[in-house]
């Protein structure tokens, strides 16, 4: 049995889907591997590396070794009549959930005139994945975007999301989650609001982006998430649950996690991250850097966002980049 996500993914058989093999290696991620919002998934011994692709629905790339890419693949295709025209499939997440996998992503809905979560599922990591959720899980009258998935020490699944900032009377964007039914189709609980953006203080902006769950090896509950902030751009915060559970309260660190300048190789912003054990049991942090491209005095692009793979460490209570 291998170890993700608090949950226990049996290895696939002779009787589980068919996977994909990684036959074509065109994508380096020494070689700037063009992303923003990267999520992957560990199963059966192989990375499983989930984007949107706009109409094209999201798209999915394996590698043996988080170096070398397959080309994508199609998992998420867009059935006809389709409720999103606009923001398409937004920072996807895949996770393994009692026997199934579901995606989390964002669509601006013409069911609700909002950008809206909602979950897919399939029995294969590569798909096909159908909408389960009826469009939107989460108030319909809110914009929602980056749902993420925990599951309690008490077994509960919860939906961590981002109550944006644009329907925001103050445009101060909040933190929230739900309880979610055992077949994620549905919450269970009202949402909750963790915290607000500018809870940090004065200077940071409405933007709550990104949350990714983490609990260390003596079960602190923490979360990192991104923001941005004058001079920095984009940068990974991490909050603290003073109960180890999801009810909180939570506090900020005032250090962050990643941001430009914070230490001598970190020469650009980056955010929306995740955190990954590899093959080896190694602790990773996935982000994408810079946040949009970077162009010369004449307007050429020097730089993009692409993906940034660092190890972390626990320590005293919190996680640091090593």
């Amino acid at each position: 049995m291998m170890k993700f996500s608090n949950l226990n993914i049996p290895v696939s058989d002779a009787t589980n889907p068919k996977i994909v093999p990684v036959n074509t290696l065109n994508r380096k991620t020494s070689n700037k591997y063009p992303c923003r919002d990267p999520y992957i998934l560990l199963y059966d011994n192989k990375y499983y590396f989930y984007q949107g692709a706009g109409r094209n629905g999201v798209i999915c790339s394996v590698s043996d070794d988080l170096e070398n890419w397959a080309d994508p693949v199609k998992v998420l295709p867009i059935p006809e009549n389709f409720h999103g025209i606009k923001d398409m499939f937004w920072a996807p997440e895949c996770h393994y959930y009692k026997g199934h996998f579901y995606i989390f992503s964002s669509v601006f809905s013409n069911k609700t005139n909002h950008r809206c979560v909602s979950v897919y599922r399939a029995d294969n990591p590569l798909g096909p994945f159908v909408d389960i959720a009826d469009g939107c899980i989460c108030p319909k009258d809110w914009d929602t975007i980056d749902g993420t998935f925990y599951v309690d020490p008490q077994g509960q699944p919860w939906m961590i999301f981002v109550h944006e900032w644009t329907s925001m009377p103050d445009h101060n964007g909040g933190m929230c989650a739900a309880k979610l039914s055992d077949d994620l189709t549905h919450f269970i609980s009202e949402p909750i609001e963790l915290f607000r953006a500018k809870d940090r203080g004065e200077g940071y902006n409405g933007v709550t982006d990104g949350p990714y769950m983490y609990t260390d090896k003596n079960g602190h509950l923490m979360m990192i998430w991104s923001n941005m902030y004058h001079g920095l751009g984009y940068f990974v915060a991490i909050a603290h649950s003073e109960t180890d559970t999801m009810e909180g309260p939570w506090t900020h660190q005032e250090e962050f996690l990643y941001c430009k300048d914070l230490r001598p190789d970190f020469t650009i912003d980056g955010g929306h991250a995740m955190i990954l054990n590899d093959k080896d049991g190694v602790t990773k942090i996935l982000m994408h850097g810079p946040n949009g491209k970077k162009r010369d005095a004449e307007g050429n692009i020097i730089d993009f966002e692409h993906l940034l793979i660092y190890d972390i460490v626990e320590e005293n209570g919190t996680i640091k980049i090593k």
